[in-house]
Order: structure tokens, then sequence, then C-alpha cells
């Protein structure tokens, strides 16, 4: 019975995929919410869209671990990973099953900036499915013995990547890159700053973030503005608004000189990443960087990264790059595996690819066939109910106008060769730069 019901979901969920991508530019003409702000201080978005009865209902808490104390890192995702883990009104036995009987989805989790909880169901169910998730942001339990089994668990995931040199260079580079900052921390904490959490400080932390005002909640699917309204004011209405004081932070400060952190690992491969501090989320400069980086290294196959460092010197098997923006700055960086031997000769060789994106035009075929990948495959992003919802919820918190949808192909469009210079020449640094490497110091020999 269950297995049939999933069935129908998917079903639902790849039809939903198809049409929005085969509708292409016209779905994003489509995409224009409706917006309004309930008695408590609740943002609600709502979007129509009936060709499916799916309804995905998201909340995005303006609470990450941005906000978690510097000692107690961790926080704030171990919160959202106890929301689900059991109410005032429901064991986690019964918010799962009620969720598998009906054939839906039920996730929460933290990111740097915010923290999200979503179901999705289908129409017939959206009244259970408002019931649910009201019920997992207005009344967690966080009780002691969920509290200790999560806190266990994610102890036992941190344990396992200390394994993994990838997760152990991107943790290093982070601290050089955000010193001092929130950001240089994992969003799960580490296993020091996590054994310092109490249930404690988890009930304190829900207290005071997770109140209406400091939420974002989107609807999309099969559910009419008048129906929406309705539910948000049944299910939300009786949330008590708590007065919050902000907590404003500060940009992470620049790297302001060149940082070498090596770290002894006995393996074959070298594991590489360098960079140094990127630009926000909403920066007026993102889509001229964001062509510039897929030029460099985020267009896979067709990136300088992968033509010089793979292609033609044979240094690794994949690389890239990647601009992490945020509602503060985040960072630049580029990752690689490649022999030890090869180790300095691959950090040369992003070095030099930096450098002449900064310093030479980018050719008329790299800047077309950036456009071309960036503008067609943006539908994909909006392809499904969740993305959707997700994607609302972001462009509200980041403050980039619904016009978004529509504009974003213009403004891809709009980049120039000028351009693509000017941003590599302002927010890429061969000189001043974060670099890590994982692996065998001694037959590496770093030497940069």
């Amino acid at each position: 019975m269950l297995t049939a019901r999933r069935h129908t979901i998917l079903a639902l969920v790849m039809g939903c995929w198809t049409l929005l991508w085969t509708a292409g530019p016209a779905l994003a003409a489509q995409i224009a919410p409706t917006k309004f702000v309930t008695a408590n201080g609740l943002t609600v978005l709502v979007l129509e869209q009936h060709f499916l009865p799916i309804v995905e209902i998201h909340a995005l808490i303006k609470a990450g671990s941005a906000q978690d104390p510097p000692e107690k890192a961790g926080l704030a995702n171990l919160v959202a990973s106890l929301l689900d883990e059991g109410t005032t009104t429901r064991t986690s036995k019964q918010l799962a099953e009620q969720i598998d009987f009906i054939g839906g989805t039920l996730e929460a989790k933290a990111s740097e900036d915010f923290t999200s909880a979503s179901i999705r169901v289908l129409k017939k169910d959206t009244h259970l499915g408002f019931t649910l998730l009201a019920d997992m942001l207005q009344r967690p339990a966080l009780h002691k013995q969920e509290f200790d089994r999560i806190r266990t668990q994610l102890l036992g995931e941190m344990a396992s990547d200390n394994d993994d040199p990838g997760r152990i260079a991107m943790k290093a580079f982070n601290q050089l890159v955000f010193h001092g900052h929130p950001y240089r921390w994992p969003v799960s904490g580490t296993e020091e700053t996590i054994n310092k959490i109490s249930l404690a400080d988890a009930q304190t932390f829900y207290r005071r973030e997770y109140t209406p005002s400091h939420v974002i909640l989107t609807i999309v699917g099969d559910v009419t503005l008048k129906e929406a309204a309705s539910l948000v004011q049944t299910h939300f209405g009786g949330w008590k608004k708590i007065a919050s004081a902000a907590q404003p932070q500060k940009n992470p400060l620049p790297v302001e000189q060149k940082t070498v952190q090596l770290i002894e690992k006995n393996l074959t491969q070298s594991t590489i990443v360098i960079g140094h501090g990127g630009l926000s989320r909403a920066h007026p400069d993102f889509y001229a960087v964001t062509v510039m980086n897929y030029i460099l290294g985020a267009g896979g196959f067709s990136s300088r990264l992968m033509d010089s460092i793979r292609d033609k010197q044979g240094l690794a098997y994949g690389i890239m790059s990647h601009f992490d923006s945020r509602l503060m700055p985040g960072s630049f960086w580029v990752s690689l595996q490649t022999k030890t031997e090869t180790t300095n000769q691959a950090i040369t060789g992003v070095l030099t690819e930096i450098n002449s994106i900064r310093d030479q035009p980018v050719s008329d075929q790299e800047l077309a066939e950036a456009k071309s990948f960036l503008v067609g495959s943006f539908p994909l992003r909006l392809d499904s109910t969740a993305k959707l919802a997700q994607m609302l919820a972001q462009v509200e918190f980041y403050g980039l106008g619904f016009e978004y949808f529509t504009q974003y192909p213009k403004w891809i469009d709009r980049v120039t060769k000028d351009d693509v210079r000017r941003v590599a020449k302002q927010y890429l640094d061969p000189q001043r730069y974060a670099l890590v490497v994982v692996g065998n110091l001694a037959k590496a020999k770093v030497n940069h």
C-alpha cells in the first residue's frame, strides 16, 4: 500500500519536472508569488500551480550556523536535527508514520545563513501537511533522550569525516579564510564544540530564534491563495511573536597575505584547496562573477582549469572552482586531487590560470558558451515544486526581488568580455590566498 502511494508521488513529481522543463522561459514569467505578512510577523509567499495535485510547504528560518556562539558551533544544526524528532503532541515515530502513510516527505536542515523545514504532500493531504509542519516548528519536544542520541549520531559522522581528505582540507581552508568569523566553522560544528552544547543551550536557541518574524513560509502547488491564507491563519496564526534582538554580524576580513597550511596524511595523492574571500549573494557583480567563474573552473570539461590541469597536463582527474556566495561575503576556492609528486606543478597551474583570466580577455566562444549554459540550465533549478519553494524563499531572504525569475537570463546575457576581465581582476587574487594541502608532505615537498 505504501509502495503504491510512493510510486504515485514519484510519477507526479517526474511529470512536474517534465512540464516545467518544457515550459522553459514561459514558466519563469509565471513565477509571480503573492506575498503577505501575518499579524504575528510571519512572511508568506504563495505560488499557485494547479497542473498537478502536489503542495510544497517550505519554511525558511533566519537562523543558521552564523548565529552559533563561537564556542558552541553546531548549535543551529543540532536544533534543526531535533525538529522532526518529536513534538509535544507527537512522538518521532508518530510523525514518521503519519508522513509515511500519505506518501509525503518531510525534512529539516541547517545551513550557514538559515534553517529550512519543508513538507511535500498531495493536495488532499494539505491540511495534514500544514498540521505536521506547524507542530514541528512551534512545539518541538527537545527531549533529553533525543538530544543525546542526535548529538552522538553527529559525532559519529564527524569521526568518519576525519578520514576524508577533501573534508579535512575544506575545514582547514575555511578556518584560514574566515578567521574570527562564524563562517569558519562547519555547519555541524566540531567534536569539541558540539560536546559543549547542552540541552538547555538548544532550548534557549530555539526560543530566541524560532519566532514568526524570523520565518519565510513558502507555499507552492495545487492550492489557491484563499485556501493558503486560511491554512496559514489556522495553523500559524496562534504562534506567539517574541521580541528578539537582532544579532548583527560583521563581514569576514579579507585574506591579507598568502597563508599555507600543510596537513600530513599518508596518501598517494595530495588534496589541494586554494582560494580566498568572495562576495555576497546580493552583490551586483554576482552575475558577471558567475559567468567568469564558469569559464575559469565551474564549467566542467569546457572550463580553462579542466582543459589545462586535466587535459593538457594530466595532473588531475577533476578540478573545479566555486564562489560560495552567502548573506555575507563567502569564499572563492579551487579544489583538486593530484599525484603527490605533481603537487607543486598543479598549484602553479591553478595560479597560472587565475593570472591568465585576470590579464587577458576571454574569447567570444568562451563567453557565448558560458552564457548559453547558464541561461539554458536555469529552468532545471525550478523544475519541481520543492525547488521552486526553496528558490522563492531564498530570493526573498537575500532580497533579490521576484523579477529575478524573468531577469536572470537577461542579467547573464548582459555580461561582456570587459565585465569578465574586470571582475576577475577585482575578485581573484593570485598573490593573497589561503592554500591547504593534505597528503604525504615529505614526498609532496610543497614550496608555495
